[in-house]
């Protein structure tokens, strides 16, 4: 069954140039993963600082292996080191009607 991922973060950064890179490196890189599905990032227009994203993964398995490897984890921390704060997760699925 999909999930869906919620990722927040707060960007209280002075230089976004930084930041802008390891995001799209972040998203080019879950891309290649198996199970991946889509992805889709949200800035508040109430809390310009605060962003969402939606990622969703064909498993949550998928999203545990991608969320577990070396590789996004140093992205990540590259990520949060500038933000100045550790971003939130959440996993959801869906509820059937």
């Amino acid at each position: 069954m999909a999930i869906q991922v919620i990722i927040k973060r707060k960007f209280k950064v002075d230089s976004p140039e930084e930041l802008v890179p390891l995001l799209t490196e972040l998203r080019t890189r879950a891309k290649d993963q198996p199970g991946y599905i889509s992805g889709e990032t949200l800035r508040s227009l109430d809390n310009p600082e605060d962003y969402l994203v939606f990622s969703k993964w064909e498993t949550v398995e998928d999203w545990k292996k991608w969320f577990s490897c070396k590789e996004r984890r140093d992205i990540q921390g590259r990520v949060d080191s500038l933000i100045g704060e550790k971003t939130f997760y959440e996993i959801f699925e869906p509820v059937s009607h």
